[in-house]
C-alpha cells in the first residue's frame, strides 16, 4: 500500500520553562510522552525544533535597560547619538530604545519610510506617491512628515510609532529630534556618532557611513556583546533578536555555542532512547511575508542560530507538475505515476539550473523548516515551544 500522508508538523506541549532548567531533557521527554499519548513513532530524519525563546530563558540570557544604557554610554559618551533604521515594534525594539535613550543625552532618531525594514508601514506607498515625495532622496523633518501625512496608526497594533518612540525617549530624559530618510548617510548633517539599528542591512549601512566619514558607528550586534555588570550577553548578535521580557528587561537571542551544544544533546538523547537519528534545531522568527499587513516576519538576525548537520543545505527536488506536463504529457494513471517515481529515484544530486526543478523553493532547509515551525508554534498561548516535523525529507517515490 502506498503512503497517503507526507509532511506532518506537530506542536509539542512542554512544562513552562524556567531559567536553569535542563531543557534538553525536558524536550526529549515531552516528545516521547506525546509520541506515546498520540500513538505516533519517531523515525530517522524527523526534525525536533525548539523555539529560541525557551532556549534563551533556560540559559537566563537577559539584559536590563540599565545594562543597555551602560553599554551605550561606554561607546558614545556624551555625544549625540544617531539612531537609524529601527524597526517599529513594542516587543522587539521599544525596551532597547529605552536603554539607548537612558544612556544618551540627545538622540536623532531616523526612521525609514514608507515602512521599516521588516514591513511595518508608517505610511503607505500610495500616500508617498500622491504627495510627490521621493523616499530614496527626500529627507523629512518631523514637522514636514506631519504636514504631509498627519497621524498614521499601525493597522494591527493601533500605535502611532512616531509619537510612541518620541515619548519613550523623552521619558528617559534624553532630547530627541526625528527625521525620515532611507539613505543612512542622511544622518551625518545631524551627528557623526551613529547606532545602526537595521537587522539584515546593518553591514551595508555601517560601511556607507564609515566611507562617508562618520566618526563612531556601531550596530545592534555590538550592543550587549559582552556582560555589563554581570548581565546576559550575546557575543555574536548583541541585542539583535531580543524580545521584551518586562518593562525594563529584554531576553536576548540565545548564545550560539550553547545552542549548538543543546541541539547535539537532543539528537544524542533521542538516539539513546529510541535508536533513531533525528535532526534538531533552534528556531526564531520564520521568513515569510504577510500579504495584508505587508510585514516581513524575520525580525531575528537568522531563522536558526543552531542546528544539527543534517539540516545544512537546500532542497533538491523535481517539480512534479513540470514532469507531468512535459516529459510525461502522454502518460496517464499508473504509468504516469511509475514514470514520475522513477524520475525522482534517478534524479541528479544537484538539480540547480535544471528546468525540471524550476518553481521549487530555493531556500535553505533551516529557513524553510524554521518558518514551518514558527507558524506551527505561534507566538501566543498555544504552549507548544517544541515542534516535531515528520516526513519532511520524504518524496513521492518513497
Amino acid at each position: 500500500m502506498s503512503r497517503c500522508v507526507g509532511t506532518v508538523s506537530r506542536g509539542i506541549r512542554t512544562p513552562i520553562i524556567r531559567e536553569g532548567d535542563d531543557l534538553a531533557s525536558i524536550v526529549v521527554s515531552s516528545v516521547l510522552e506525546a509520541s506515546k499519548e498520540d500513538g505516533f513513532t519517531l523515525n530517522d530524519r524527523d526534525v525536533i525544533a525548539v523555539t529560541e525563546a525557551v532556549v534563551a530563558r533556560a540559559q537566563g540570557n537577559y539584559a536590563s535597560v540599565d545594562d543597555i544604557a551602560g553599554d551605550i554610554r561606554s561607546k558614545f559618551g556624551d555625544d549625540t547619538v544617531g539612531v537609524i533604521f529601527p524597526i517599529l515594534s513594542r516587543n522587539r525594539f521599544a525596551v532597547c530604545l529605552r536603554g539607548i535613550a537612558r544612556g544618551a543625552k540627545k538622540i536623532v532618531l531616523m526612521l525609514s519610510y514608507p515602512s521599516d525594514e521588516v514591513g511595518n508601514h508608517l505610511v503607505s506607498l500610495d500616500q508617498v506617491e500622491e504627495r510627490g515625495v521621493n523616499p530614496w532622496s527626500d529627507v523629512l523633518t518631523l514637522e514636514r512628515y506631519r504636514e504631509l501625512f498627519g497621524v498614521n496608526l499601525h493597522p494591527f497594533t493601533g500605535v502611532d510609532y512616531v509619537e510612541y518612540y518620541e515619548g519613550l525617549i523623552h521619558e528617559e530624559g534624553a532630547d530627541v529630534e526625528i527625521i525620515f530618510a532611507n539613505d543612512p548617510c542622511a544622518i551625518l548633517p545631524y551627528t557623526d556618532h551613529i547606532l545602526c539599528c537595521d537587522i539584515h542591512t546593518r553591514e551595508r549601512s555601517k560601511r556607507k557611513l564609515i566611507d562617508a566619514g562618520a566618526k563612531t558607528v556601531y550596530t545592534l550586534d555590538d550592543i550587549m556583546s559582552r556582560p555589563i555588570n554581570g548581565s546576559g550577553f550575546n557575543a555574536e548578535y548583541g541585542i539583535l533578536g531580543s524580545n521584551k521580557s518586562t518593562e525594563d528587561k529584554v531576553k536576548l537571542f540565545p548564545q550560539p555555542q550553547a545552542c549548538e551544544e543543546f541541539v547535539a544533546a537532543v539528537q544524542r538523547m533521542i538516539l539513546e532512547k529510541t535508536g533513531k537519528t533525528v535532526e534538531a534545531m533552534v528556531y526564531g522568527d520564520g521568513a515569510f511575508k504577510d500579504p495584508v499587513g505587508k510585514i516581513w516576519e524575520l525580525a531575528d538576525p537568522v531563522v536558526s542560530p543552531a542546528h544539527t548537520a543534517g539540516l545544512i543545505g537546500t532542497p533538491n527536488e523535481l517539480k512534479l507538475k513540470y514532469l507531468a506536463d512535459n516529459q510525461f504529457a502522454e502518460l496517464e494513471g499508473e504509468e504516469l505515476q511509475a514514470a514520475i517515481r522513477q524520475s525522482i529515484k534517478a534524479k541528479d544530486g544537484d538539480l540547480k539550473g535544471s528546468m525540471a526543478s524550476q518553481g521549487t523553493t530555493p531556500r535553505r532547509l533551516t529557513d524553510l523548516i524554521g518558518s514551518l515551525c514558527d507558524l506551527t508554534s505561534g507566538s501566543g498561548d498555544k504552549g507548544t515551544p517544541v515542534v516535531l516535523v515528520q516526513g519532511y525529507f520524504d518524496n513521492y517515490a518513497d
